[in-house]
């Protein structure tokens, strides 16, 4: 797949304001400074389109982009949505405003009925969090579609991103018969990007095909 066009369309503060659900719409969600606008960035091409910062809890609202593709070598093109939500966990703000931004994510994961997949990123750097195993068993309870995405990989040595990969893996084992699909990323290589265009391509079809 290739990206013809990306540009930020609306925020939105309830799934109910956001835009008609007309097409495919994928969303991208991880703790607070996992890395997710570098990423979203990295996948569109554009250096700038999702505001990045090195303040955790900015993103607080659901932010979608508009972008037109093409598959590769093709001139076809196709409209979806990106979607960037609030990371969860540790964020400068009060409770409340936690509060807020849970009720608002689970509204829109569990009621976008355009909601082709979730992307659900992770720090490679770091051992399994409670907080990432916890959000993702919820999803299986919810029965949302994911994939797992794991970032920042070129901030460690292959064998220890592969091995805390593994791990985190098999912290899930107590609650998954099958493991969830993952893509390893970096913004920086641009690993994983065009594997990552070319699933959202092939769910893309599925949409064209109902």
């Amino acid at each position: 797949m290739d990206i013809i066009s990306a540009e930020y369309l609306i925020s939105s503060a309830t799934h109910k304001q956001c835009p008609k659900a007309d097409r495919p719409e994928y969303a991208f969600i991880g703790r607070s400074n996992v890395g997710k606008s570098s990423l979203i960035n990295m996948i569109t091409g554009k250096k700038a389109l999702a505001k990045t910062s090195a303040k955790p809890g900015k993103t607080q609202l659901i932010n979608h982009f508009k972008i037109r593709s093409s598959a590769s070598g093709g001139n076809k093109g196709e409209d979806w949505y990106l979607v960037d939500l609030p990371g969860y966990g540790y964020a400068t703000v009060s409770q409340k405003a936690r509060r807020n931004w849970g009720n608002m994510i689970e509204s829109y994961i569990r009621k976008r009925e355009n909601l082709g997949l979730l992307f659900v990123l992770i720090d490679s750097r770091h051992e399994p969090q409670k907080i990432d195993i916890e959000f993702i068993n919820q999803l299986g309870e919810w029965q949302v579609p994911f994939v797992l995405v794991f970032t920042k990989t070129d901030k460690s040595k292959p064998g220890a991103t592969k091995r805390r990969i593994e791990n985190f893996m098999q912290a899930l084992s107590d609650n998954w018969e099958v493991y969830p699909q993952y893509f390893v990323t970096s913004a920086v290589t641009k690993d994983g990007r065009e594997e990552i265009l070319d699933h959202i391509g092939n769910i893309n079809k599925s949409f064209t095909q109902v």
